[in-house]
């Protein structure tokens, strides 16, 4: 019998002076996890319960679309990680053993396990094969955040498939999308699917699975069309620029003594600050100097931009500004730049345009792009609200939670650590690759932040960790914990998980305890209700109460459980 005399539930009145999430402050407050130390978490007994049933879900998922489950070491030889290039990753955890050898403390398996088809796979009649694992995950986190939100170890599910070639792998793609779609509708959560950047995994192409929630860390551009990105990769038609100035023969200098933000300029020359350029000084790792410009009241996407440049880019250092792109900081501008200009399409065929002069104080107005500088064109902005998706309709965006995401690798590691098969004619040919994650730790967080109140945390009913809490109230040795424990009895038999509270508190302790640990379904047995063979029942979402027959208390909460969310 699970007690909450002897079970360890350290449930606390004040959260964390540091939780800024409502998943971090709840999931402390009501004993469920404990912080070791900056990024590092101790899941405590009922906390493990819920986590233990989020992997649940996941595994019967992916066992349902013929996945094979199996176990990677977390400790891991450094080589694979160079032949493929990833071992320079910042984020990634290196050490050296005592011979001096030199290991990682994986961030994710891709590595070790093509390392292992590698050797394993000999012929065409080896593949497909879909291979899963639950294994710890190390992160050299540089900054921590929010609770299970972003943290420096976790345990995640990876799956990988193998096939022979591209349409195998949409195959295996597309099994993980039904596989994902079911997994995060048995968890509750509300979610979107939405195209995303393939990041350092590299390969083909990419979708994330996103739980919408304020304290989510990623924004996703969404539309009534059906169309949804992240923000990072998303595209869109600009909302038109109204009030741009009239266009002019040539540029013409303006004294914009002391403005140096786009807001001082716009206000200054009194125009909106989609009629200016907004330049960006940066590096590029291979190409150097470049000036990246975009309309006014655009967002630079740093992802986009880099994959438009096809290399990583830095933004330049101010004492780099006048050597390099022989200007000044605040009044960077495209003409006359001695730099190559990388300019957003949404500039393409605006005229009449301000943008900086290269000196101090002074902007030029009436600027034409491709008359005035001859730009590379490239979608190098973030979406905003308002902007058009491809369909035509109007795109909104949403603060979400990642939790789980699937990659189309293609070869990008089969050839460098040698992942090969021949086929029926007795060809070699490379292995086709995906990866596929899911973080266990993120989804217990996004259904506390979707679905808490004001009281507590309110589960869904697949992810608590217990699906009924039954309260005794009363004195030892009264009747009521008798009644309680035969309740907790016929609820067992009936296939529930039950929590008992039979501490020596008073009932306002116990409810507010029930409510901030949030099983689906709470039943109080106190001496009145004994004496009128009634059983008091409250469904946690959305707190409705209602009385239950003392003689088929068991049958009707079973009942109500089922039909809780």
């Amino acid at each position: 019998m699970t007690r909450l005399s002897s079970y360890l539930l350290p449930t606390v009145k004040e959260p964390p002076a540091d939780a800024e999430a409502v998943s971090h402050r709840l999931l402390v407050r009501a004993g469920l996890v404990r912080q070791l130390g900056t990024g590092m978490w101790t899941f405590l007994p009922a906390g493990w319960r819920c986590h233990r049933r989020a992997e649940q879900i996941v595994r019967e998922e992916l066992d349902r679309i013929g996945a094979q489950e199996m176990l990677i070491p977390v400790l891991q030889p450094a080589d694979p990680w160079r032949r493929t290039g990833r071992y320079a990753i910042e984020e990634l955890l290196k050490l050296s053993d005592r011979k001096g050898a030199e290991h990682v403390l994986a961030m994710t398996h891709e590595e070790a396990l093509t390392w292992h088809v590698a050797r394993e796979v000999r012929s065409y009649r080896d593949l497909p094969q879909i291979l899963y694992q639950f294994q710890v995950k190390e992160r050299d986190e540089p900054r921590p955040r929010a609770g299970l939100l972003r943290t420096r170890e976790f345990i995640m599910k990876d799956s990988y498939s193998f096939d022979r070639d591209a349409e195998g792998l949409d195959r295996s793609y597309g099994l993980h999308v039904e596989a994902y779609d079911r997994v995060f509708d048995r968890c509750g959560l509300e979610w979107h699917r939405v195209a995303s950047d393939v990041g350092m995994m590299g390969g083909l192409g990419a979708h994330e699975y996103m739980a919408p929630c304020p304290a989510g860390e990623n924004e996703v551009a969404l539309s009534p069309a059906g169309y949804a990105a992240n923000v990072e990769v998303a595209s869109a038609a600009p909302r038109p620029v109204n009030g741009l100035p009239p266009a002019l023969d040539s540029p013409e200098p303006v004294d914009t003594p002391g403005q140096t933000t786009i807001d001082d300029v716009a206000r200054g020359l009194g125009v909106p600050a989609a009629a200016l350029l907004k330049a960006f000084p940066v590096i590029a790792s291979g190409r150097g100097p470049v000036l990246v410009v975009t309309r006014g009241d655009h967002r630079l996407n740093e992802i986009k931009l880099a994959n438009a440049l096809g290399e990583a880019t830095r933004p330049a250092q101010a004492d780099e500004v006048e050597p390099l792109f022989r200007s000044v900081p605040g009044y960077i501008g495209p003409v006359g730049a001695p730099v190559p200009v990388v300019a957003d399409e949404a500039v393409r065929d605006l005229r009449g345009l301000v943008a900086g002069a290269n000196e101090a104080d002074r902007h030029l107005r009436g600027v034409e792009p491709g008359r005035d500088f001859e730009p590379e064109w490239a979608d190098v902005r973030s979406v905003e609200a308002g902007d058009t998706c491809p369909a035509g309709a109007s795109i909104h965006l949403e603060r979400a939670i990642e939790v789980g995401n699937i990659f189309k690798l293609g070869t990008r590691y089969s050839e460098p650590l040698e992942a090969t098969y021949l086929d029926e004619g007795g060809s070699e040919r490379h292995v086709w690759m995906g990866s596929y994650g899911i973080g266990l730790a993120r989804i217990l967080a996004a259904a506390v932040e979707q679905s808490a109140d004001e009281q507590g945390i309110s589960w869904p009913r697949r992810l608590a960790p217990f699906d009924v809490e039954v309260v005794a109230l009363g004195k030892a040795g009264e009747e009521s914990l008798a009644v309680a424990e035969r309740l907790y009895d016929e609820l067992r038999a009936a296939d529930l998980d039950v929590l008992l509270d039979d501490r020596p508190r008073s009932a306002g302790e116990k409810f507010a305890d029930a409510e901030l640990l949030g099983c689906p379904l709470r039943l109080t047995v106190g001496r009145k209700g004994v004496e009128a063979r009634e059983v008091e029942a409250q469904v946690r979402r959305g707190r409705e109460r209602r009385t239950l027959s003392l003689e088929g208390a068991a049958q009707e909460a079973l009942e109500l459980w089922r039909r809780a969310p």
